[in-house]
Protein backbone atom coordinates (compact mmCIF):
# COMPACT_ATOMS: atom_id res chain seq x y z
CA UNK A 1 0.00 0.00 0.00
CA UNK A 2 2.87 2.10 0.44
CA UNK A 3 1.91 3.66 3.68
CA UNK A 4 4.11 6.67 5.37
CA UNK A 5 4.33 6.06 8.29
CA UNK A 6 5.48 9.78 8.89
CA UNK A 7 3.04 11.81 7.21
CA UNK A 8 2.19 14.69 8.71
CA UNK A 9 -0.29 14.87 11.56
CA UNK A 10 -3.04 17.40 11.27
CA UNK A 11 -4.06 19.14 14.48
CA UNK A 12 -7.95 19.76 15.11
CA UNK A 13 -10.02 22.13 17.03
CA UNK A 14 -13.06 21.20 16.65
CA UNK A 15 -16.37 22.68 18.90
CA UNK A 16 -18.47 20.10 18.23
CA UNK A 17 -21.10 19.72 20.42
CA UNK A 18 -20.44 16.44 22.08
CA UNK A 19 -22.45 13.23 20.52
CA UNK A 20 -23.87 12.01 23.93
CA UNK A 21 -25.60 15.19 24.24
CA UNK A 22 -26.93 15.58 20.30
CA UNK A 23 -30.93 15.21 21.40
CA UNK A 24 -30.44 18.77 23.08
CA UNK A 25 -29.10 20.53 19.81
CA UNK A 26 -32.11 21.57 17.60
CA UNK A 27 -32.46 19.82 13.92
CA UNK A 28 -30.91 22.29 11.88
CA UNK A 29 -27.47 22.90 13.92
CA UNK A 30 -27.02 19.21 13.60
CA UNK A 31 -27.20 19.58 10.13
CA UNK A 32 -24.99 22.56 9.47
CA UNK A 33 -22.41 20.09 11.37
CA UNK A 34 -23.05 17.83 9.56
CA UNK A 35 -23.12 19.94 6.29
CA UNK A 36 -20.05 21.51 7.03
CA UNK A 37 -18.03 17.88 8.04
CA UNK A 38 -19.04 16.41 4.86
CA UNK A 39 -17.89 19.48 3.04
CA UNK A 40 -14.42 19.19 4.99
CA UNK A 41 -14.37 15.52 4.06
CA UNK A 42 -14.75 16.45 0.19
CA UNK A 43 -12.21 18.89 0.73
CA UNK A 44 -8.41 18.61 -1.93
CA UNK A 45 -6.54 19.62 1.31
CA UNK A 46 -5.66 16.15 3.26
CA UNK A 47 -5.60 17.61 6.32
CA UNK A 48 -8.69 19.21 6.61
CA UNK A 49 -10.13 15.34 5.34
CA UNK A 50 -8.35 13.74 8.48
CA UNK A 51 -9.62 15.93 10.15
CA UNK A 52 -13.27 15.73 9.35
CA UNK A 53 -12.83 11.57 9.47
CA UNK A 54 -12.10 12.22 13.57
CA UNK A 55 -14.68 14.58 13.82
CA UNK A 56 -17.38 11.87 11.99
CA UNK A 57 -15.35 9.13 14.09
CA UNK A 58 -16.28 10.85 17.83
CA UNK A 59 -19.83 12.12 16.80
CA UNK A 60 -20.72 8.80 16.14
CA UNK A 61 -18.65 6.43 18.34
CA UNK A 62 -22.12 6.77 20.92
CA UNK A 63 -24.79 8.07 18.79
CA UNK A 64 -26.94 6.00 16.34
CA UNK A 65 -28.73 9.63 15.56
CA UNK A 66 -24.95 10.76 13.88
CA UNK A 67 -24.72 7.46 12.28
CA UNK A 68 -27.76 7.50 10.13
CA UNK A 69 -26.91 11.87 9.55
CA UNK A 70 -23.38 10.66 7.85
CA UNK A 71 -24.09 7.90 5.73
CA UNK A 72 -23.12 9.86 2.77
CA UNK A 73 -19.49 9.80 4.43
CA UNK A 74 -18.86 6.13 3.64
CA UNK A 75 -17.78 6.75 -0.25
CA UNK A 76 -15.14 9.60 1.07
CA UNK A 77 -13.91 7.73 3.92
CA UNK A 78 -13.42 5.00 1.81
CA UNK A 79 -11.21 7.35 -0.74
CA UNK A 80 -9.32 7.82 2.35
CA UNK A 81 -7.94 4.30 2.25
CA UNK A 82 -6.11 4.30 -0.68
CA UNK A 83 -4.45 8.08 0.53
CA UNK A 84 -0.47 7.33 1.05
CA UNK A 85 -1.05 8.57 4.80
CA UNK A 86 -1.17 5.99 7.57
CA UNK A 87 -2.77 9.25 9.68
CA UNK A 88 -5.80 9.04 7.36
CA UNK A 89 -5.82 5.79 6.40
CA UNK A 90 -6.01 5.28 10.47
CA UNK A 91 -9.00 8.12 10.71
CA UNK A 92 -11.48 7.17 7.84
CA UNK A 93 -10.93 3.10 8.69
CA UNK A 94 -12.09 4.28 12.62
CA UNK A 95 -14.80 6.15 11.33
CA UNK A 96 -15.81 3.54 8.89
CA UNK A 97 -15.91 1.29 11.93
CA UNK A 98 -18.38 3.29 13.89
CA UNK A 99 -20.67 4.31 11.28
CA UNK A 100 -21.15 0.20 10.23
CA UNK A 101 -21.97 -0.78 14.45
CA UNK A 102 -24.78 -2.82 14.21
CA UNK A 103 -26.03 -1.38 10.92
CA UNK A 104 -25.60 -4.18 7.77
CA UNK A 105 -26.57 -1.96 5.40
CA UNK A 106 -23.60 0.41 5.48
CA UNK A 107 -21.47 -2.73 6.33
CA UNK A 108 -22.28 -4.12 2.65
CA UNK A 109 -22.41 -0.32 1.47
CA UNK A 110 -18.47 0.06 2.77
CA UNK A 111 -17.55 -3.57 1.07
CA UNK A 112 -19.63 -2.59 -2.66
CA UNK A 113 -17.35 1.42 -2.22
CA UNK A 114 -13.89 -0.56 -2.27
CA UNK A 115 -12.79 -0.59 0.98
CA UNK A 116 -11.96 -4.35 1.47
CA UNK A 117 -8.58 -3.90 -1.01
CA UNK A 118 -6.85 -1.42 1.15
CA UNK A 119 -8.39 -3.14 4.37
CA UNK A 120 -6.36 -6.55 2.85
CA UNK A 121 -3.81 -3.97 2.55
CA UNK A 122 -3.24 -2.97 5.96
CA UNK A 123 -3.50 -6.47 7.46
CA UNK A 124 -0.14 -6.75 5.46
CA UNK A 125 1.58 -3.21 6.53
CA UNK A 126 4.01 -3.45 9.09
CA UNK A 127 2.13 0.01 10.74
CA UNK A 128 1.12 -2.46 13.94
CA UNK A 129 -2.04 0.22 14.59
CA UNK A 130 -3.09 0.19 10.83
CA UNK A 131 -3.22 -3.41 11.63
CA UNK A 132 -5.07 -3.60 14.43
CA UNK A 133 -7.35 -0.86 12.94
CA UNK A 134 -7.78 -3.18 9.85
CA UNK A 135 -8.47 -6.49 11.69
CA UNK A 136 -10.88 -4.07 14.22
CA UNK A 137 -12.88 -2.89 10.92
CA UNK A 138 -13.05 -6.73 9.76
CA UNK A 139 -15.04 -7.78 12.83
CA UNK A 140 -17.95 -5.18 11.88
CA UNK A 141 -17.48 -5.83 8.53
CA UNK A 142 -17.95 -9.78 8.71
CA UNK A 143 -20.89 -9.05 10.83
CA UNK A 144 -22.99 -9.13 8.07
CA UNK A 145 -24.12 -12.32 6.12
CA UNK A 146 -23.58 -11.40 2.91
CA UNK A 147 -19.97 -9.85 3.33
CA UNK A 148 -18.95 -13.26 4.89
CA UNK A 149 -18.78 -14.87 1.52
CA UNK A 150 -16.68 -11.83 0.13
CA UNK A 151 -14.09 -11.35 2.90
CA UNK A 152 -13.28 -14.88 2.55
CA UNK A 153 -13.34 -14.84 -1.34
CA UNK A 154 -10.79 -11.88 -0.85
CA UNK A 155 -7.59 -13.79 0.76
CA UNK A 156 -8.32 -12.24 4.13
CA UNK A 157 -8.21 -15.73 5.90
CA UNK A 158 -4.55 -16.70 5.94
CA UNK A 159 -3.58 -12.81 6.74
CA UNK A 160 -6.13 -13.19 9.86
CA UNK A 161 -4.37 -16.54 10.85
CA UNK A 162 -1.04 -15.30 10.76
CA UNK A 163 -1.76 -11.95 12.74
CA UNK A 164 -2.73 -14.91 15.12
CA UNK A 165 0.67 -16.01 15.59
CA UNK A 166 2.69 -12.82 14.66
CA UNK A 167 0.47 -10.16 15.42
CA UNK A 168 0.04 -7.32 18.59
CA UNK A 169 -1.81 -8.62 21.18
CA UNK A 170 -4.87 -5.98 20.29
CA UNK A 171 -4.74 -7.56 16.93
CA UNK A 172 -4.53 -11.11 17.77
CA UNK A 173 -7.76 -10.51 19.58
CA UNK A 174 -8.98 -8.76 16.48
CA UNK A 175 -7.94 -11.60 14.29
CA UNK A 176 -9.84 -14.05 16.00
CA UNK A 177 -13.14 -12.28 16.61
CA UNK A 178 -12.92 -11.80 12.89
CA UNK A 179 -12.81 -15.26 12.29
CA UNK A 180 -14.53 -16.70 14.36
CA UNK A 181 -17.32 -14.46 12.57
CA UNK A 182 -16.28 -15.65 8.88
CA UNK A 183 -16.13 -19.17 10.31
CA UNK A 184 -20.16 -18.69 11.43
CA UNK A 185 -20.49 -19.24 7.51
CA UNK A 186 -20.34 -22.94 6.96
CA UNK A 187 -17.88 -22.32 3.51
CA UNK A 188 -15.49 -20.32 5.51
CA UNK A 189 -14.84 -23.09 7.23
CA UNK A 190 -12.95 -24.96 4.81
CA UNK A 191 -11.14 -22.37 3.75
CA UNK A 192 -10.26 -21.87 7.66
CA UNK A 193 -9.20 -25.44 8.39
CA UNK A 194 -6.49 -24.92 4.84
CA UNK A 195 -4.64 -22.49 6.75
CA UNK A 196 -3.61 -24.51 9.67
CA UNK A 197 -4.73 -22.55 12.40
CA UNK A 198 -4.96 -24.87 15.37
CA UNK A 199 -1.31 -23.53 16.62
CA UNK A 200 -1.83 -20.42 16.74
CA UNK A 201 -4.86 -20.62 18.32
CA UNK A 202 -3.94 -23.11 21.02
CA UNK A 203 -1.36 -20.81 21.86
CA UNK A 204 -3.07 -18.05 22.14
CA UNK A 205 -5.80 -19.92 24.19
CA UNK A 206 -2.70 -20.75 26.58
CA UNK A 207 -1.36 -17.24 27.24
CA UNK A 208 -5.16 -15.14 27.76
CA UNK A 209 -7.18 -15.34 30.50
CA UNK A 210 -9.54 -18.42 30.76
CA UNK A 211 -12.39 -16.22 31.58
CA UNK A 212 -12.12 -13.67 28.44
CA UNK A 213 -13.70 -13.06 25.38
CA UNK A 214 -10.41 -14.41 23.77
CA UNK A 215 -10.27 -17.46 25.22
CA UNK A 216 -14.14 -18.08 24.54
CA UNK A 217 -14.13 -17.01 20.53
CA UNK A 218 -10.71 -19.88 20.56
CA UNK A 219 -12.88 -22.40 21.81
CA UNK A 220 -15.98 -21.53 19.97
CA UNK A 221 -13.44 -21.79 16.79
CA UNK A 222 -11.60 -24.71 17.90
CA UNK A 223 -15.37 -26.85 18.67
CA UNK A 224 -16.15 -25.84 14.66
CA UNK A 225 -13.02 -27.14 13.20
CA UNK A 226 -13.19 -30.41 15.15
CA UNK A 227 -15.37 -31.31 13.27
CA UNK A 228 -13.40 -32.17 10.36
CA UNK A 229 -10.84 -35.01 10.95
CA UNK A 230 -8.24 -32.99 10.17
CA UNK A 231 -9.13 -30.65 12.91
CA UNK A 232 -9.14 -33.39 15.15
CA UNK A 233 -5.97 -34.42 14.78
CA UNK A 234 -3.92 -31.29 14.44
CA UNK A 235 -5.50 -30.31 18.31
CA UNK A 236 -4.45 -34.27 18.92
CA UNK A 237 -0.64 -33.81 17.48
CA UNK A 238 -0.26 -30.37 19.06
CA UNK A 239 1.31 -29.88 22.19
CA UNK A 240 -0.53 -29.12 25.00
CA UNK A 241 -3.71 -29.06 22.61
CA UNK A 242 -6.44 -30.95 24.56
CA UNK A 243 -4.86 -29.61 27.96
CA UNK A 244 -5.62 -25.97 26.87
CA UNK A 245 -9.09 -27.18 25.77
CA UNK A 246 -9.71 -29.14 29.46
CA UNK A 247 -8.49 -25.70 31.16
CA UNK A 248 -11.14 -23.90 29.65
CA UNK A 249 -13.87 -26.55 30.66
CA UNK A 250 -12.47 -26.24 33.78
CA UNK A 251 -11.98 -22.32 34.82
CA UNK A 252 -13.87 -20.34 31.52
CA UNK A 253 -17.24 -18.46 31.33
CA UNK A 254 -20.49 -20.37 30.97
CA UNK A 255 -20.20 -20.20 27.15
CA UNK A 256 -16.60 -21.41 26.97
CA UNK A 257 -16.72 -24.37 29.00
CA UNK A 258 -19.59 -24.93 26.81
CA UNK A 259 -17.21 -24.90 23.77
CA UNK A 260 -14.99 -26.61 25.40
CA UNK A 261 -17.07 -29.40 26.49
CA UNK A 262 -18.94 -29.33 23.13
CA UNK A 263 -14.59 -29.96 21.26
CA UNK A 264 -14.06 -32.91 23.60
CA UNK A 265 -17.88 -34.70 22.79
CA UNK A 266 -17.24 -34.26 19.17
CA UNK A 267 -13.71 -36.06 19.21
CA UNK A 268 -14.67 -38.74 21.40
CA UNK A 269 -18.17 -38.96 19.48
CA UNK A 270 -16.43 -38.87 15.41
CA UNK A 271 -13.87 -41.96 17.16
CA UNK A 272 -14.17 -42.67 20.76
CA UNK A 273 -11.21 -45.57 20.34
CA UNK A 274 -8.42 -43.02 19.01
CA UNK A 275 -9.51 -39.83 21.41
CA UNK A 276 -11.09 -41.34 24.62
CA UNK A 277 -7.36 -41.99 26.25
CA UNK A 278 -5.90 -38.43 25.04
CA UNK A 279 -8.67 -36.74 26.72
CA UNK A 280 -8.54 -38.45 29.84
CA UNK A 281 -4.71 -38.13 30.65
CA UNK A 282 -5.37 -34.21 30.58
CA UNK A 283 -7.56 -35.10 33.54
CA UNK A 284 -11.22 -33.79 32.64
CA UNK A 285 -12.72 -36.19 34.93
CA UNK A 286 -13.36 -33.45 37.72
CA UNK A 287 -14.07 -30.44 35.39
CA UNK A 288 -16.88 -32.63 33.50
CA UNK A 289 -18.52 -33.28 36.80
CA UNK A 290 -18.59 -29.79 38.07
CA UNK A 291 -20.43 -29.01 34.47
CA UNK A 292 -23.59 -31.59 35.32
CA UNK A 293 -24.04 -29.37 38.00
CA UNK A 294 -23.01 -26.12 37.48
CA UNK A 295 -22.88 -25.76 33.82
CA UNK A 296 -25.65 -24.36 31.09
CA UNK A 297 -28.52 -26.85 30.57
CA UNK A 298 -26.23 -27.48 27.39
CA UNK A 299 -23.30 -28.10 29.15
CA UNK A 300 -24.66 -30.61 31.24
CA UNK A 301 -26.54 -32.57 28.56
CA UNK A 302 -23.06 -32.86 26.83
CA UNK A 303 -20.04 -33.71 29.67
CA UNK A 304 -23.04 -36.37 30.97
CA UNK A 305 -23.02 -37.97 27.38
CA UNK A 306 -19.06 -37.13 27.09
CA UNK A 307 -18.66 -39.04 30.47
CA UNK A 308 -20.37 -42.06 29.46
CA UNK A 309 -17.94 -42.14 26.31
CA UNK A 310 -14.85 -42.02 28.55
CA UNK A 311 -15.83 -45.04 30.68
CA UNK A 312 -14.13 -48.23 30.20
CA UNK A 313 -17.50 -49.31 28.17
CA UNK A 314 -19.79 -46.13 27.05
CA UNK A 315 -22.57 -48.98 27.73
CA UNK A 316 -24.37 -49.46 31.18
CA UNK A 317 -22.66 -52.27 33.38
CA UNK A 318 -24.03 -54.16 36.25
CA UNK A 319 -21.04 -54.64 38.53
CA UNK A 320 -18.46 -52.10 39.57
CA UNK A 321 -15.58 -52.51 42.07
CA UNK A 322 -16.38 -49.36 44.72
CA UNK A 323 -13.81 -46.53 45.28
CA UNK A 324 -13.03 -46.31 41.23
CA UNK A 325 -13.25 -43.36 38.70
CA UNK A 326 -15.48 -45.72 36.93
CA UNK A 327 -18.05 -46.36 39.76
CA UNK A 328 -18.33 -42.43 40.46
CA UNK A 329 -18.34 -41.58 36.86
CA UNK A 330 -21.16 -44.54 36.53
CA UNK A 331 -23.45 -43.51 39.69
CA UNK A 332 -23.24 -39.93 38.85
CA UNK A 333 -24.73 -40.75 35.10
CA UNK A 334 -27.39 -43.65 36.61
CA UNK A 335 -28.31 -41.05 39.37
CA UNK A 336 -28.19 -37.14 37.68
CA UNK A 337 -31.89 -37.29 36.68
CA UNK A 338 -33.20 -38.10 40.30
CA UNK A 339 -34.49 -35.68 42.42
CA UNK A 340 -31.78 -34.75 44.87
CA UNK A 341 -29.39 -34.47 41.61
CA UNK A 342 -27.66 -31.76 42.96
CA UNK A 343 -26.86 -33.09 46.34
CA UNK A 344 -25.83 -36.21 44.76
CA UNK A 345 -23.80 -34.65 42.37
CA UNK A 346 -21.65 -32.27 44.69
CA UNK A 347 -21.04 -35.18 46.57
CA UNK A 348 -19.69 -36.93 44.08
CA UNK A 349 -17.43 -34.39 42.80
CA UNK A 350 -16.11 -34.17 46.26
CA UNK A 351 -14.89 -37.94 46.10
CA UNK A 352 -13.95 -37.46 42.83
CA UNK A 353 -11.44 -34.38 43.31
CA UNK A 354 -10.21 -37.01 46.09
CA UNK A 355 -9.79 -39.22 44.02
CA UNK A 356 -8.22 -37.06 41.33
CA UNK A 357 -5.55 -35.68 43.84
CA UNK A 358 -4.91 -39.05 45.06
CA UNK A 359 -3.69 -40.41 41.54
CA UNK A 360 -1.83 -37.05 40.89
CA UNK A 361 0.24 -37.45 44.21
CA UNK A 362 1.01 -41.22 42.96
CA UNK A 363 1.96 -40.14 39.67
CA UNK A 364 4.14 -37.36 40.86
CA UNK A 365 5.89 -39.99 43.26
CA UNK A 366 6.17 -42.57 40.25
CA UNK A 367 8.07 -39.45 38.50
CA UNK A 368 10.07 -38.70 41.20
CA UNK A 369 11.35 -42.04 41.51
CA UNK A 370 12.44 -42.26 38.29
CA UNK A 371 14.13 -38.72 37.54
CA UNK A 372 17.69 -38.20 37.10
CA UNK A 373 20.06 -35.45 38.33
CA UNK A 374 19.92 -34.40 34.29
CA UNK A 375 16.28 -33.98 34.63
CA UNK A 376 16.09 -31.48 37.25
CA UNK A 377 18.93 -28.91 36.30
Amino acid sequence: MGIQDGASHCHLATAAPDADTDTDASPSSLSSLVTQTLTLLRSDDLCLRVQAAKEIRRLTKTSQRYRRYFSAAVGPLVDMLSCQSAEANEAALAALLNLAVKDEIKQIKIIEAGALKPIIGFLQSENLALQEHAAAALITLSASSVNKRVISASGAIPLLVEILGHGSSQAKYDAVMALYNLSTYPDNLGQILQTGPIPQLVDLLKSCKRSSKTAEKCTALIESLVGFEEGRMALTSEDGGILAVVEVLEGGSPQSREHAVGTLLTMCESDRSSYREPILREGVIPGLLELTVQGTPKSQSKAQMLLRLLRDTPYPRSELQPDTIENIVSNIISQIDGEDQVGKAKQMLAEMVQVSMEQSLRHLQKRALVCTPADIQ
